[in-house]
């Protein structure tokens, strides 16, 4: 009730997929084949010549499977061989999870970020997964085949159901969110019957969009016509697997894409440091933690660079900790660090407090309706409407200047830019953007103005 006072919502994350091997049902379920919650987890025998049940690749490498000598069965793991997964098409499995949410719903959490979602339900028959016909050598093991029995499976919208009837015996808004590493056509699907299932399936795929204007509305527009009817759209750019958006596209332009993420329509997720520009860290050898980058060491999928600590402020270990942190902070940390940019009027800090209160106070900019708009100079540009107030946003996603021309009276009040000098208005039909530079243009009317944060 506290936070609710305060504007503040609690979402949990919720991991289950899969326990630890030392869980208690864990060990219960390997005791013995005769174990009551032996079903909890996925066991086969061997294959004939004795190895794994079948050709399922673990996200961390190698087999999906281990073998457990004491029983002389193999169980799933469809991350790490610590990290067994559980048998959804249990039902008593099913029970003992939905408890734990009535658990936290009865204490007044929002709602619910649900891990790897889409893993939830296997093939009843085991089958192979096809070979992946665009694997490359040097890839992650797993890419060497196609998921296609091995997650995704149809079921699996049952589980999202259910998990939202468990949400719906509580009072007031609850919301269930989707980790789903899927395409847009399938993304699309996890919002389930007549709008039944998720929520928000998370949509990862403007995390791997190529950094032009054409590729990333073609994707915008995918999405847009995939949707079903009433759903609520979801925009990720950066995540705890992937690299950081400020290492992909450049310092400068992580500006741009903070635009671009906050004005879109749906509901952004944004990941912690992004609104400081962090970068990833690099990790030497000895530094290595995740046991995904242990694993698979020169792939690529070690996590480590992206996940280091935040920095609070400019003391030794940036406010995190009064102790040696378990990653590096990475160079300079400090100058980007919260009491930094806190008070900077050009930190990217600033610019994102001033994108969520310009949302924050226009609807059009919050739920209103998308329109992408042609113009001429090689930017990504649209227009976000309610009512009569229409926005318009511009974004060179380049870094050199460009002049940017449209048919239709775009023009208006410049009410927030990605360089803090800027002021004034865009011409009716015309506006020179410097290099790296993303505007929202307002209505020329006069009771918008330039966005302003407190803090």
């Amino acid at each position: 009730e506290t936070l609710h006072a305060r504007g503040i919502r609690l979402i949990l994350d919720l991991v289950p997929n899969h326990t630890s091997d030392r869980h208690p049902w864990f060990a219960d379920a390997r005791s013995s084949r005769q174990s009551r919650r032996r079903d909890w987890y996925i066991w086969r025998d061997p294959a004939p010549d004795g190895g794994p049940p079948n050709n399922w690749v673990s996200q961390a490498g190698g087999s999906a499977w281990t073998l457990d000598p004491a029983t002389g069965q193999y169980y799933y793991h469809a991350f790490l061989a610590e990290q067994p997964d559980l048998n959804w098409r249990n039902r008593a499995v099913r029970q003992a999870i939905y408890d734990v949410l009535r658990f936290w719903l009865a204490r007044g959490v929002d709602g619910f970020r649900v891990d790897v979602l889409w893993h939830m339900i296997k093939d009843a028959e085991f089958r192979d997964d096809p070979s992946n016909p665009d694997y490359r050598e040097g890839e992650p093991d797993f890419r060497r085949v196609r998921p296609l029995y091995s997650a995704d499976r149809p079921e699996v919208l049952e589980i999202a159901v259910e998990m939202r009837r468990v949400l719906e015996e509580y009072p007031g808004d609850r919301l269930l969110i989707g980790e789903i590493y899927l395409p847009i056509e399938r993304l699309a699907a996890y919002y389930g019957p007549d709008l039944s299932a998720v929520h928000l399936p998370f949509n990862f795929n403007l995390m791997w969009a190529k950094w032009q204007p054409a590729p990333i509305l073609e994707l915008v527009r995918q999405y847009e016509d995939a949707l079903p009817a009433g759903a609520w759209p979801s925009w990720v750019l950066g995540n705890h697997d992937q690299m950081r958006i400020a290492s992909r596209v450049g310092p400068a332009q992580a500006r741009v894409a903070m635009v671009l993420l906050l004005t879109l329509r749906g509901t952004p997720t944004l990941y912690y440091g992004d609104e400081l520009g962090l970068e990833n860290v690099p990790i030497a050898s000895a530094q290595v933690r995740d046991p995904f980058g242990l694993k698979m060491p020169g792939t690529g999928q070690g996590r480590d660079p992206e996940r280091t600590p935040m920095p609070w402020d400019t003391s030794a270990s940036c406010g995190f900790t009064t102790g040696e942190p378990w990653l590096p902070l990475g160079e300079g940390r400090a100058d980007l660090s919260v009491a930094v940019q806190r008070n900077a009027p050009g930190s990217m800090l600033t610019l994102t407090r001033q994108l969520l209160e310009l949302r924050g106070r226009e609807p059009a900019l919050a739920t209103g309706e998308f329109e992408p708009l042609e113009v001429e100079g090689e930017a990504l540009a649209y227009a976000r409407t309610s009512g009569s107030r229409r926005f318009t946003v511009i974004l060179n996603l380049e870094p050199r200047p460009k002049a940017i021309r449209w048919r239709d009276d775009l023009g208006g009040r410049v009410a927030l830019s990605t360089h803090p000098e800027r002021t004034g208005r865009a011409g009716a039909d015309q506006i020179e953007l410097a290099a790296d530079e993303a505007v929202v243009i307002a209505p020329d009317q006069k009771n918008v103005r330039i966005a302003s944060v407190t803090v």
